[in-house]
């Protein structure tokens, strides 16, 4: 008489671990990388670039003007842009809105389905228009405090929500929807409705730089990958939190950043990391040989928890923190080992057009692939 009752429990949990199987593979699923690089740059500096090594470029920045997207005078670079796929037909190219300091009219745009609904049209126009394909959402920050005087509040976190509908809507299957996040948790927790948010889009680029910031007043790694004792965020903390919520691995993109954060006043115990320090610049990876060097001044140190390199000048009292080759090759085979979407970054003019850190992204992938 038990036979008959085994037999069914037994089913029941072959089909139960045959679910939990399936899910597993969907978040954990072998694609290819992809490399997306945001462009802030003119008409020219993208030459420079060997743009065989990016699946996406995404142009920065486009903003509201009042319920609809506003290209300005970006119209012939995004135009450029695009010609760029007949060298490189698998290249998309999307249109980023807002970016720090770009987003002052979002939440109350935004909190009006007739406010939600003209902007998707308009990205939708833009899109048709242009040839592009998507759009890439930059609101700095729904819901909570981002760039100084810009309104914000709890309602933020379902419009968005109900934002990426109505561009889903507009745009069809086609096109491409993602947005940047700050990789911090506060953003984490309290911006985004995750679970209904994820399904509609394409990937989430996590901002996962800026973890140390021109608001800081301790030094620390601010693209670091891994938490330490003395610093929680982390570009793995935040991959980490949204895999808690069951999200996809294959649609999260890390941030790498392609510049240095100096901080000042830092003293010269643990070379200038995790001490007391104030914001003092912002320094494009392209020019560290003239201003991040050993001719000026600075020791380099790795973080072997952080995996991430940091610098410190002595005798000025400056402290750098930054991604570097070896970093990011560490980020690149994190991204793959993952499964992850990608890695994208802020921003390819920042880059040196050859033997740059674009290039260590590259070098990487190709590694993996032997």
């Amino acid at each position: 008489m038990m036979l008959p009752h085994l037999a069914k429990l037994l089913v029941l949990l072959l089909i139960t671990s045959l679910c939990q199987a399936q899910k597993t593979a969907g978040r954990n699923a072998k694609q290819p990388l992809a490399v997306l690089a945001y462009y802030s740059g003119n008409l020219t500096e993208i030459d420079k670039y060997d743009v065989q090594k990016l699946t996406h470029i995404i142009y920065s920045f486009c903003h509201l003007k009042d319920n609809q997207l506003f290209v300005g005078n970006g119209e012939p670079v995004i135009k450029k842009l695009v010609s760029l796929k007949e060298k490189n037909p698998s290249l998309k190219i999307l249109l980023s809105l807002g970016g720090w300091g770009g987003c002052k009219t979002c939440s109350d745009v935004f909190a009006t389905r007739e406010g939600r609904d003209e902007f998707a049209q308009s990205v939708k126009e833009w899109t048709d228009k242009l040839g592009t394909d998507g759009i890439d959402l930059d609101w700095e920050y729904p819901a909570i405090e981002g760039h100084p005087g810009h309104p914000y509040k709890v309602e933020d976190r379902p419009n968005f929500t109900e934002l990426v509908i109505a561009l889903r809507k507009a745009l069809g299957k086609k096109q491409e929807i993602s947005f940047a996040a700050g990789g911090f948790t506060k953003f984490l927790q309290e911006s985004i409705e995750w679970k209904k948010v994820m399904p509609v889009i394409d990937r989430v680029n996590i901002m996962s730089y800026d973890l140390i910031n021109g608001y800081s007043t301790v030094t620390g790694h601010h693209p670091g990958l891994y938490s330490t004792p003395a610093q929680k965020e982390s570009t793995d903390n935040a991959v980490r939190y949204l895999d808690s919520l069951g999200i996809p691995r294959n649609k999260l993109v890390i941030g790498a950043a392609f510049y240095a954060r100096v901080f000042e006043g830092a003293d010269s115990v643990n070379n200038g990391l995790n001490r007391p320090a104030k914001f003092k610049s912002f320094v494009p990876y392209k020019i560290f040989p003239q201003t991040i060097s050993r001719d000026k001044g600075y020791a380099f140190y790795w973080d072997d928890i952080a995996k991430a390199p940091y610098a410190y000048n002595a005798d000025k009292k400056l402290f750098a923190t930054f991604d570097d080759s070896l970093s990011l090759d560490l980020k690149t085979n994190y991204a793959l080992d993952k499964g992850l979407n990608g890695i994208m970054f802020w921003e390819l003019t920042l880059d040196k057009p050859e033997n740059g850190l674009l290039d260590a992204i590259d070098n990487a992938k190709k590694r993996k692939r032997k």
